[in-house]
C-alpha cells in the first residue's frame, strides 16, 4: 500500500531493502581501475619506488567506503523519500568528504596522466582557480536547494543523478586549491585559511532559510511516514543545522590546523628547557674537539720561557 501526497507516492515501509546496482557498478568500476592504475601503470610511468603510498592506500580505503554508505541503501533511500536531514547528511558527505579524499589518493603521476598536458589541462587548470572553483560549487549549492528543483529530481533519476555529479564534480574544483594532487595548483597556507574564510559563511543562507521556515518548504518531504517520529518542521531545522554547523565545523578545524601549522610551528619544542640533542663540543671547550691533558701539556712545552730583564 501506498500513501499518496500531491501526486506523489509514499511507501510505509522505510527500511525496506532496495539494491542499487548502479552504485555497485560504479564502485567496482573505481576500485579496479585504481587498483589496475597502480599495479599495472604506475610502475611505467611513476618515478622509481613512488607508485603510492601506505597513506594514500588507506585514504582509497577510506574514500570508497564513505562512497559506499552515502550512496547506498538505508541512507540514500531514507534521504530521497523521507528525511530531508538525512538527504543533507548525504550532501555533506558528497561535498566536504569525499572530494579531498579523492584528491588525497590520487598520486601525482596519476592525476597529470589523466589531465594530459594539452586542453584538458587548460581546461581542468581555469576551473580549478580559487575564483572560479569558490564561485561554482557555492552556485551549485544554493541551486540545489531550490524547492522547485528538489521536488522534480525526486521523481525523476536521471536529474538526480545528474545534480550529485555536479555537485562532486564542483566540489572537486572547490577543494582542488587546498589539497589537490599538483602542488604547484595549491595555495599558499594563509591563502587557503581566507579561501575557505571567505566560503564557509555562503552555505549559512539556505541554512538559515531552512532552520527559521515556518511552513514545509519541500513538498515531497511532507509525507505521513515520519522515519523516527521526526515532525516536518523538525527535519527541515535539522537540515539547516546539519549544513549550517557540518560543514562550518568541518571547514574551521581545517583553518584551526592550518594556522597552528603554519604560526605556531615547532614552537614549543624551541621555547623548552629540555633537548634531545646534545650539546656541541665548540659550545663546552671552543673547539671542535675537546683538549686532553696531553695536549696541554704539549702546548706548554713548546712555548719559550720569558726572559728577565
Amino acid at each position: 500500500m501506498l500513501f499518496a501526497n500531491a501526486g506523489v507516492s509514499f511507501n510505509p515501509h522505510p527500511w525496506r531493502f532496495q539494491p542499487h546496482p548502479e552504485v555497485w557498478m560504479l564502485l567496482v568500476f573505481l576500485v579496479g581501475a585504481y587498483i589496475y592504475a597502480v599495479r599495472v601503470i604506475g610502475p611505467r610511468v611513476a618515478p622509481q619506488g613512488s607508485v603510492i603510498s601506505p597513506r594514500q592506500t588507506r585514504l582509497f580505503i577510506l574514500l570508497m567506503t564513505l562512497f559506499w554508505l552515502a550512496t547506498d541503501w538505508p541512507v540514500h533511500d531514507i534521504a530521497e523519500e523521507y528525511l530531508y536531514s538525512v538527504h543533507m547528511v548525504q550532501h555533506l558527505v558528497l561535498s566536504y568528504f569525499v572530494p579531498p579524499l579523492a584528491l588525497m589518493c590520487v598520486p601525482e603521476w596519476m592525476f597529470r596522466l589523466l589531465i594530459g598536458t594539452g586542453r584538458t589541462y587548460r581546461v581542468v587548470r581555469f576551473a580549478t582557480k580559487p575564483v572560479v572553483a569558490g564561485v561554482c560549487f557555492n552556485l551549485v549549492v544554493m541551486i540545489t536547494h531550490i524547492p522547485k528543483l528538489v521536488n522534480a529530481s525526486a521523481s525523476n533519476g536521471l536529474l538526480h543523478y545528474s545534480l550529485h555529479i555536479l555537485l562532486v564534480t564542483t566540489a572537486l574544483m572547490f577543494w582542488m586549491p587546498i589539497c589537490g594532487s599538483l602542488s604547484e595548483w595549491q595555495m599558499k597556507p594563509g591563502g587557503k585559511m581566507i579561501y575557505m574564510f571567505v566560503l564557509s559563511f555562503v552555505p549559512t543562507i539556505p541554512a538559515g532559510w531552512l532552520t527559521f521556515a515556518t511552513g514545509s518548504v519541500y513538498r515531497h518531504y511532507d509525507t505521513p511516514v515520519r522515519v523516527w517520529g521526526i515532525s516536518v518542521l523538525e527535519d527541515q531545522q535539522a537540515a539547516g543545522g546539519i549544513m549550517k554547523l557540518g560543514g562550518s565545523i568541518f571547514i574551521w578545524a581545517i583553518i584551526i590546523f592550518l594556522f597552528f601549522k603554519k604560526f605556531i610551528g615547532d614552537f614549543h619544542n624551541q621555547q623548552s628547557y629540555l633537548h634531545k640533542d646534545r650539546m656541541p663540543n665548540t659550545e663546552i671547550v671552543g673547539s671542535a674537539e675537546p683538549l686532553m691533558y696531553e695536549d696541554v701539556t704539549r702546548a706548554f712545552a713548546q712555548v719559550q720561557p720569558a726572559k728577565e730583564e
